[in-house]
């Protein structure tokens, strides 16, 4: 094969590297900014400017302001290794107790590695619609999360009383970024001992 031959084999893989590349830089360039500034001061032409990158470039990856919230909602669900939590929850020797054990350290790697970003959007979203939207999106996912994972087990799991439903409020009155900030931030709580117990007070809320 010729030289000229493998260059243009790795062109289709060079062009699709830059592009995840330049998504990355313009969503890093977006969380950077909202933090710093917020929803409203910030401009796309002031998130292009931060990343390197034409004002039409960021248009064409995120369609406008509200896309970058979206792909700022995404990068936040995928710092919780969204991958971890399913191979955990599909372990054949993960019983219920295992699983609200496995969930807990999603959230708590969540809040850990993009509280930032979950409170920006909520807090923004109160005067914007379009970022109360993206908030919502967020929480509804989670919940479907919980509602498969709460019946596919047996009944006679959950603590007589309670429904799946039920249940799925239960967790999020307990695992929430408000709970982990309070005791990480105010109360000294190391992370691990956060996620610790948290999957002892849902086994003792939910399990029979």
């Amino acid at each position: 094969m010729s030289e000229e031959q493998g260059q243009r084999r790795y062109d289709s893989l060079r062009r699709t590297t830059q592009a995840l590349e330049t998504r990355a830089e313009i969503a890093r360039a977006a969380r950077t900014l909202f933090l710093a500034r917020g929803w409203a001061q910030t401009t796309v032409r002031d998130v292009a400017r931060e990343a390197g990158v034409s004002v039409p470039t960021v248009y064409s990856t995120y369609g406008n302001k509200v896309g970058l919230a979206r792909a700022l909602a995404d990068s936040a669900d995928l710092s919780g290794d969204a991958p971890q939590l399913l191979a955990e929850l599909e372990d054949p020797g993960a019983d219920p107790a295992r699983q609200l054990s496995a969930m807990a350290g999603f959230d708590r790697r969540l809040y850990e590695r993009a509280g930032d970003i979950i409170v920006l959007l909520r807090e923004a979203g109160r005067t914007e619609p379009d970022l109360a939207t993206v908030y919502r999106d967020g929480r509804r996912r989670a919940d479907e999360t919980r509602v498969q994972v709460f019946s596919s087990w047996p009944k006679e799991v959950l603590r007589a009383g309670l429904d799946v439903e039920t249940a799925v409020d239960v967790y999020a009155a307990i695992c929430n970024i408000d709970v982990y900030a309070t005791l990480t931030t105010e109360r000294g709580w190391s992370p691990d001992r956060v996620e610790q117990w948290w999957g002892d007070v849902l086994a003792r809320e939910l399990l029979t």
